[in-house]
């Protein structure tokens, strides 16, 4: 059995929110510290992440390429589509926070988008009410291209042990077939998504973009 699990990592400066992914055989094959850290909270005490990772994770059935990213950067279509070029096949989802239907619709779409699993596993309780979800990324099924569910399962608002069930061999034999992806992408058209510019009405005081990472804000120290 793998595990991930997220803790506050000792960084210079700032901790970091952060998760480790550990493989069967007790090695963590990937550490990922959360790049869209809350600015406007108190995650302004953290330390954000520089860039997403993938690895290879060996299971008993063979192996699978594994991102992550935690919770905020779920709200950022950028962090699961690098995933995707990085060749993520299983996005895991670390996540703090209530999981209502419009940042449920937009996990699906993340799924889809990028022909990649996900899997969200969220707090339980009063505090963000469950609903763990994953979906498998598989829009169409058939020759004929019927529209496929794509959610695999979706926890209540208890505590509880959730079974997502990956089909990796039909998930792969979508990704090099379907037109979604990176085949039929036009990179030189989107220059603009590397611009530090922000304009109104998304001009905020509390943000951190042009501070390098591991700069301790003045408010903070």
């Amino acid at each position: 059995m793998a595990i991930a699990i997220t803790y506050l990592e000792l960084w210079e400066g700032l901790p970091r929110n952060t998760v480790a992914l550990i493989d069967r055989t007790g090695k963590t094959v990937l550490t990922y510290a959360k790049v869209h850290t809350c600015d406007f909270g108190f995650e302004a005490l953290c330390n954000p992440g520089e860039e997403f990772y993938t690895c290879e994770l060996n299971m008993a059935q063979g192996n699978v390429n594994i991102g992550a990213m935690i919770c905020y950067d779920r709200e950022f279509p950028e962090s699961a589509r690098i995933l995707m070029l990085q060749g993520a096949e299983i996005i895991l989802i670390p996540n703090a926070c209530g999981m209502e239907e419009n940042r449920k619709t937009q996990l699906r779409a993340r799924a889809y988008e990028n022909m990649v699993g996900v899997a969200l596993a969220n707090y339980a309780g009063e505090s963000c009410k469950g609903h763990s979800v994953a979906y498998d990324g598989i829009g169409f099924t058939g020759a004929n291209g019927r529209s496929h569910n794509t959610l695999i399962v979706e926890a209540g608002e208890a505590e509880g042990v959730y079974l997502a069930r990956f089909d990796l061999e039909k998930l792969r034999n979508y990704r090099s077939s379907q037109t979604w992806g990176n085949a039929y992408r036009k990179p030189r058209a989107y220059s603009l998504l590397l611009s530090e510019e922000v304009k109104a009405p998304f001009i905020r005081k509390d943000s951190r973009r042009e501070l390098d990472t591991g700069q301790r804000r003045d408010d903070c120290e």
